[in-house]
Parts: C-alpha cells; structure tokens; sequence
C-alpha cells in the first residue's frame, strides 16, 4: 500500500469535559493493591521515593507530587506514613488518603530546599528509624528498576538519592528495589489503566492534541520558535516532559527546547507537547511542498515518510491484547530497518504521568500486550538527509469486557474513540482494529509539509 498525499482538514471530534479527579475509593483500592503486592514479595516496609522530576509512583500511590521537594511514603500493611518537606507540608492535602486519614503527614524539613527553616518538624533519620523496624525486609521504588544488563546484581542496586538508601540499609536487615511493583510491564500496577483513569489520559491527550494543532497552524516563515511554541496556548495542565522544538542547526537534537531562533524555509523539524498521560508529537519540514527541501530529500514522501506510514499501519494492527512485545519490536524492525531510518528505541512504549514508564515491547519479549495498557505510538525514525517524520499520540488496548464498561461508564468517551478509529480508517486508510481506542483527534496524521499542514498522508 503506497503512500499519497491528500487534502483533508484536521479533524474536530468536539470537547472533551474535565474528568473527575482520583475518588477515595479509587485511592483506597490502589493502596490496598500495594499491600497485596508487599505481601507476595515478602516485604515487611515499602518505601516510595519521588522528586520533582520522579513522581510518578508516588502520585499515582497518594494523588500527591512533590514538586520542587522531595518527598517519601513508607507503607506497612496497617500504617502509611508520607514524608514532606516545607513547603509540600500543606500541598499534602491534595492526597485524598491523606484527609481521609488513611495517611499520616509527618514534618522532615531536611526534604526540603537548601537553607530553608530547620528548626521545625523531625529529621528524616528519626522517622526512619521510627517506621522502619530493625531487621526488617523493606522495599524501595523510585522511578527505575535494574536488570542483569544493567549491574551484577539487580536486586539491590537503588535508584533513590545515598543519603537516603544509607538510612534504610542502616535500621532494615535487607534492602531491595522494588520499583518494579509499580513499572514493570509484565506485572507493574502502573501499567493497565481503569475507565477513570482512561477518561484522564483522553483529556490530556485532547489538550496536548489541541495546543499542537494551535501551533502548527500558526508555523510560518520568519516567527521565532519562541512565538512558534507561544502559539499553542498550552492551557495549564501539568508538564509529564518539557516542551521540544527542534529546528535548524538544532534539528537533529530531538529532545531540543526552543531557543530563539527563526523558522527557515526548507529546515526539518520536530516538537511536542506533553501533559500527564500524553505526549503529542510530529516532525517534518517547514516547507510547502519538496520543492522547498534541500534537493538530496526531495523524495522525502516517497523514500521515508510514507514508508514510515505504512509501517504505523501494521503497529496499530499489531495493538491487541496477548500480541508479544518480541514480535511487534521484530516487525517493525525489519518494516523500519534502521541502516535507513534509524530507530534505536522501542517502538511504543507505556505512558502515565511520566512520560515513559516502561515498554513491553523490546527485543526478544515474550510479554503480550494486556487490556489497559495505555500505549505511546513512539516510533522514532532518524535520517541525515531526511530528518525525521512522527504520529505520535496515546492510545489505549481495550478488549470486549472494558469496551463495554466503558461504554456504561465514559460513553461520550467511547463514541470519540470510535470517531477517531473511523477518520484513521476511512480517511487514512490505516489497520486500526476495535481493541485500540484513539484518545486524540490528532491521531493518523502525518502532515510532512508543516507549512500546508492539510496536506496530509494517507495509504491508497
């Protein structure tokens, strides 16, 4: 199936309504999931770790993030404890679990900032020698887990900050990472997502997809890529990654931010928003049509962004429960070989509030995908002369039974979804089957000429 450009308007499937936040049920249950979890690994204590830039476990644990503190929650199967510095102390209320009672706040102001009030509240080794019983087996989960091909023993190598891994193997008998309750993509408690959740995930990405398409309308010649990201009125919504764009003598350097500089004509180009639970990506040129390009990437359609469509189509087919992550990961390595389009990372991956938090696919998995795995369509091609091309939105893997909970419970959501299947078939020509639900209007579109963005590819 070759690849054609065609004219068609960007989609509009109509407003998305602000979700509900975390119920104390919703909470409730997921705490008690941790415990469950605990006590199949043997773990007397967990304690959880987050940073301003790791929050993922612990926000999706309390309904609480840190910020620009840290912050720590250690759990036993009759008692939670959240530990936080100045300025989070009453930030902490946000958790549900915390004023229902369910959690209990305590005072460490050495998680706070340098040179701020120490003369209040407890330091962090006296609360820690208080919850953490002496001999204990504790747990620790951060924001990465290791493996063999990381470090000779796995089990044991922590993540979290010295001072504070120091403190835990000084009171607990035994101290493992157990990151991977949360983020493993076999078993992590992260990596399927409820109907609630799901409704988050649809408004996050419907902002992100929003404020891209306010952006790129508004590409032109000359603007400054300051202007450019100005553009998009990103509406508030908490940041999962900062904002890239990667233009000119920078375009190569993907996770590039703006920096001032102007949009020229013939340059390639890439840039995202992403929120918590989505990240809405494209890349392409600033130029009307291949008569704007550098004459060697004149076929650029032809040789690689189409190409690369085509390819997108058999991983959107690929997306259905019990699919192993090998198989995808061999597929799409050999549509996509990388002497030509440069893929080095997985093709797809999970996202929640942080923007990657593991991926069942790689090389060799025997993982399947599972009903409710939010999925990043986050394939990456990479070429000297081409540049790059990019369709990259959320979706999530839905069988039959949390098909028709969704219909009962985010009906609204599911008539969406269904929508965005139809214009990515219809329209697009893609292999979409009914166990993937689009959760942006976005999804389908590759417009490889940024400056006639409804030129778009499409598969004959």
């Amino acid at each position: 199936m070759a690849a054609r450009l065609i004219d068609c308007d960007w989609p509009d499937f109509g407003p998305v309504a602000l979700p509900a936040h975390s119920s104390l049920p919703e909470m409730r249950a997921r705490l008690a999931a941790i415990r469950a979890a605990m006590a199949a690994r043997g773990l007397d204590r967990l304690v959880i770790y987050g940073d301003r830039e790791h929050s993922g476990n612990m926000l999706w644990a309390t309904g609480f993030d840190p910020r620009f503190e840290e912050a720590l929650l250690i759990v036993s199967q009759d008692r939670a404890v959240l530990a936080a510095g100045n300025e989070c102390l009453p930030y902490a209320q946000i958790s549900p679990l915390v004023t229902a009672g369910d959690i209990a706040v305590v005072h460490c102001p050495g998680l706070s900032l340098i040179s701020q009030p120490r003369e209040e509240g407890e330091r962090l080794d006296r609360v820690i020698a208080r919850e953490v019983p002496a001999g204990s087996t504790v747990g620790s989960a951060g924001w990465k887990y290791f493996t063999a091909e990381d470090v000779d023993d796995p089990d044991t190598a922590l993540e979290i900050p010295s001072l504070i891994a120091d403190l835990l193997r000084s009171h607990a008998g035994r101290v493992a990472n157990a990151t991977d309750l949360f983020m493993h993509p076999g078993h992590g408690l992260r990596c399927t997502v409820t109907a609630g959740e799901i409704a988050r995930l649809e408004f996050a990405n419907h902002m992100a997809a929003a404020a891209l398409r306010r952006m790129v309308f508004a590409l032109r010649e000359g603007m400054s890529d300051f202007d450019a990201v100005a553009a998009a009125g990103i509406g508030g919504l908490p940041l999962g990654c900062h904002v890239t764009f990667a233009t000119g003598d920078r375009a190569d350097q993907g996770m590039s931010g703006p920096t001032g500089q102007a949009l020229r004509v013939g340059s390639a180009v890439s840039f995202n928003i992403c929120h918590w639970g989505a990240n809405v990506c494209r890349a392409g040129w600033l130029a009307r049509g291949p008569d704007d390009l550098p004459s060697p990437a004149g076929d650029y359609v032809a040789a690689f962004a189409g190409p690369y469509l085509e390819a997108l189509s058999v991983w959107f087919s690929l997306m259905r429960p019990e699919v192993a992550g090998g198989m995808i990961w061999d597929r799409m390595m050999a549509l996509l070989p990388r002497a030509r389009f440069g893929v080095t990372l997985n093709p797809g991956h999970l996202i929640g509030s942080d923007e990657w938090i593991s991926s069942p696919i790689y090389r060799g998995s025997d993982l399947p995908l599972r009903s409710g795995m939010a999925m990043q369509c986050d394939v990456i091609p990479a070429h000297p002369v081409y540049g790059s091309t990019r369709m990259e939105d959320g979706y999530v893997i839905a069988d039959g039974s949390l098909r028709a909970e969704l219909n009962r419970m985010q009906p609204a959501l599911m008539a969406r979804a269904a929508q965005r299947r139809g214009f990515m078939r219809d329209r697009i020509g893609l292999d979409v089957p009914e166990d993937l639900l689009p959760l942006a209007d976005t999804c389908g579109i590759i417009a490889p000429w940024l400056l006639d963005p409804r030129q778009m590819l499409a598969l004959a």
